[in-house]
């Protein structure tokens, strides 16, 4: 087999030809547009996906079959057809117009393949395997872990500044800014894949106590570790330590991961820590997370909403008690509602709650669940009714962190067994 050359193309705001409105254009077409490129496509069909993107105007849609004239002006030619003769007459047009041309069909008939690639922040990696597309894939599946680990060499950059380890653009990884990281639900691998790759590069991480064990081990040995949930003082003194500590270290030089359970932005104080770098002059970031208002319930065969059982789901903090002056739920209002609510941190007054929604219009015989540590090897479940969840979930040793589901989608599902 004749050796290859590799070569990254630079395409933004050139004109990419690509013939075929299928599977294999709808998962090419996007990393041509994220590259920059201007897509031509030429089609009689597309798929919703394309056509959303035609819609959108982010492709231009040409609704015929190919004209040899599409290639004038193209940098580069994907045929995403399994017609052979009509690939090969692409083909045709690309090469005498000297336009290297990417085949689906055939790859010994192309100029030009497309390799596994793998990305992490400013880092791309493609991989070709002599025309075995299964091992390239294996192969590049074991670069990107590696990178998104750290345990592969190359996530920092050996001449940048101290601190500066390289990222994607939309979140500069670097000295004197935080990043305030949604951690997920519990399950380590309901991180988002941003998330765990700014993790992978942070000189300091501050973490909450809901924060997925696993991922503090697959930190860096040199990386500072401040645990959030053992800083003293009560809530709101404790909360000002954690600025402190956030904005000393960024001031410092240091790129600084808030590391937060769900999503930052849900009940996390997120807001308060933006604020606190926005005054102190630090760059700040937010990678939201999977929240456990809707994760938890998921995991447990709850859907919050569903067809012609709930349009609407609300989500509350349950953690100031319905009679206490500082709460800001209209709890009356939530009691009148035919949809899902959502209860985080409401277990302490699940009995004050349950009575409020009661007593304003929600029927006794509402099915209620409870899901304590969801998406976790502890998980655990209670169903019940509205009228008798408190009995059942203190009966059954429930214990924080749990989420309070009312509403008929509690049974939406039935008994559909789920893994």
């Amino acid at each position: 087999m004749t050796e290859l050359y590799p070569l990254a193309l630079r395409l933004t705001g050139r004109k990419v030809l690509v013939v075929g409105g299928g599977a294999v254009a709808t998962r090419r077409v996007p990393a041509l547009l994220s590259a920059g490129a201007r897509v031509l496509l030429v089609s009689p069909h597309l798929t919703p996906a394309l056509q959303s993107l035609a819609d959108a105007g982010r492709i231009t849609w040409l609704a015929r079959r190919f004209q040899a004239d599409d290639v004038d002006g193209a940098w580069l030619v994907q045929v995403a057809v399994d017609d052979n003769l009509a690939a090969a007459a692409v083909s045709a047009a690309a090469l005498e117009r000297r336009v290297f041309c990417v085949r689906a069909d055939d790859r010994e008939a192309a100029t030009a393949w497309t390799p596994a690639v793998a990305r992490h922040g400013a880092v791309t990696v493609a991989v070709t395997a002599g025309g075995d597309p299964h091992r390239a894939q294996v192969v590049r599946d074991g670069i990107r872990d590696g990178l998104a680990d750290g345990t592969l060499p190359g996530c920092h950059v050996p001449d940048a500044p101290p601190g500066f380890h390289g990222a994607a653009p939309d979140v500069p990884v670097a000295p004197g800014r935080v990043v305030l990281v949604g951690a997920g639900p519990g399950d380590p691998e309901l991180i988002t894949v941003k998330g765990r790759r700014l993790l992978a590069v942070a000189d300091v991480v501050v973490a909450d106590r809901l924060v997925p064990g696993l991922l503090l081990d697959e930190l860096r040995p040199e990386v500072e570790l401040v645990d959030a949930s053992k800083i003293p003082y009560g809530p709101a003194k404790a909360q000002e330590e954690i600025n402190r500590i956030i904005v000393d270290r960024a001031r410092a030089g240091a790129f600084v991961v808030r590391l937060k359970g769900g999503d930052p932005y849900v009940f996390g104080r997120g807001g308060e820590e933006a604020i606190a770098c926005a005054e102190a002059g630090v760059p700040v970031t937010v990678v939201p997370g999977v929240t456990s208002s809707i994760a938890a319930p998921a995991v447990a065969g709850i859907p919050v909403t569903h067809r012609g059982v709930a349009h609407e789901f609300t989500v509350v903090s349950g953690h100031v008690a319905p009679d206490d002056p500082s709460s800001l739920v209209d709890w009356p209002s939530l009691g009148g509602m035919r949809g899902t609510v959502v209860i985080l941190m409401g277990l302490k007054n699940l009995p004050k709650i349950a009575a409020t929604l009661m007593a304003n219009g929600r029927a006794a015989e509402t099915p209620a669940a409870v899901v304590q540590e969801g998406t976790t090897g502890d998980q655990r479940v209670v169903k019940a009714t509205l009228g008798d969840v408190t009995e059942k979930t203190a009966a059954a040793g429930i214990r924080p962190p749990a989420i309070v589901v009312v509403g008929d989608v509690v049974d939406a599902l039935g008994s559909v067994p789920l893994p």
